[in-house]
């Protein structure tokens, strides 16, 4: 009997062990899902077709649009984003470095910095430095899909420090209100802010920025795209631009054809004028550029040829050092996300 009760004992003191064994591994598991690392290094190989690459001056035979413009073998940037989420709050730190983040933020690596909270299921409070919610594109090669940018968001804000309140009004309604430091100012020096709203309707985005002509002066902006079949996309961005009389405004097509699971091609057809007042004649450029995308595990190979054409400017040199309205290149890209 004593025997019986003894064994009886053992037993539940190891069944309790095991199941307090299982809680703070359990515990452990989900603490660690908390924090998440991610990120992405990238470089590029870029030469010019109709322009000599030893002939550079004063940036005359890029692009001239941000990021890419190196011409032989270049690098791009390394992104670390550490993210950290809790029941209802959360943080993100996400840091460059290299020559594309440093042209797109201003001081200490920082891409951007934010803190949030899920007020509610619908509604969410996000303060720091966050990307831009206008245009197509962005500043990490991951979130594009091609690797040199368009006019339009090279002209745009890259990045915002303020307040952002996002809305889920519905499935297919959602509402974003920010107030903000002029746009790509971190430190507010002349008391001038900025307003932002975006109102999203099933993945279409009309997007609009005001800051009372201490910068951009207002944009507004319109981002979507559709899935014309299951493999065929179509992108689309529109945005116009003005500070009393001078601004920009275009227009970008982004159709991509996947092929198969690991291999798409996308065009982008892009339109962009600049508008100075006064000029009687702005400049305007017609851009496309054919990119593939070729995906081996975690890295991302993407051969580029592009070709720019000004209308009624000559911003580039020719392979005779002459001043020439266009220019063709060609470069290739490498990509890693961890």
């Amino acid at each position: 009997m004593k025997l019986n009760t003894t064994t009886k004992y053992l037993k539940k003191i190891s069944f309790s062990i095991m199941i307090l064994s299982s809680t703070v591994i359990f515990a452990q598991e989900e603490e660690e899902k908390k924090l998440n690392i991610s990120g992405s290094v990238d470089a590029y190989y870029r030469t010019n077709i109709s322009a000599d690459d030893n002939a550079k001056a004063n940036g005359l035979i890029s692009p001239l649009t941000s990021f890419a413009n190196e011409t032989g073998f270049a690098l791009g940037m390394a992104n670390i984003i550490a993210s950290y989420e809790g029941e209802k709050t959360g943080a993100v730190a996400d840091l460059v470095f290299g020559p594309r983040g440093e042209q797109a933020i201003t001081g200490l690596n920082v891409n951007q910095l934010y803190a949030y909270w899920n007020v509610s299921e619908g509604t969410k409070l996000t303060m720091g430095r966050f990307n831009t919610f206008l245009g197509y594109e962005v500043i990490s090669p991951v979130g594009n899909f091609n690797y040199s940018t368009s006019h339009l968001f090279s002209s745009g804000p890259f990045s915002h420090t303020g307040l952002k309140a996002d809305f889920t009004l519905s499935d297919d309604f959602s509402l974003m209100l920010a107030v903000m430091n002029v746009t790509d100012v971190d430190n507010n020096l002349t008391s001038q802010y900025s307003l932002g709203a975006q109102l999203g309707y099933s993945g279409q985005y009309l997007n609009l920025y005001y800051d009372d002509k201490a910068k951009l002066g207002f944009e507004v902006d319109y981002t979507g795209g559709f899935d014309l079949s299951d493999s065929f996309y179509l992108g689309i961005n529109g945005a116009y631009a003005d500070n009393e009389g001078n601004g920009f405004a275009g227009v970008a097509l982004y159709p991509q054809l996947k092929t198969s699971e690991t291999v798409t091609f996308g065009l982008r057809g892009e339109y962009f004028t600049e508008i100075n007042e006064g000029s009687g004649d702005d400049p305007s450029v017609f851009a496309t550029t054919l990119t593939g995308s070729f995906i081996v595990e975690d890295l991302i190979i993407k051969p580029e040829v592009r070709l720019d054409a000004w209308s009624n400017n000559e911003p580039f040199l020719d392979n005779d050092a002459d001043p020439s309205k266009s220019l063709s290149t060609f470069l290739i890209a490498a990509i890693y996300s961890f």
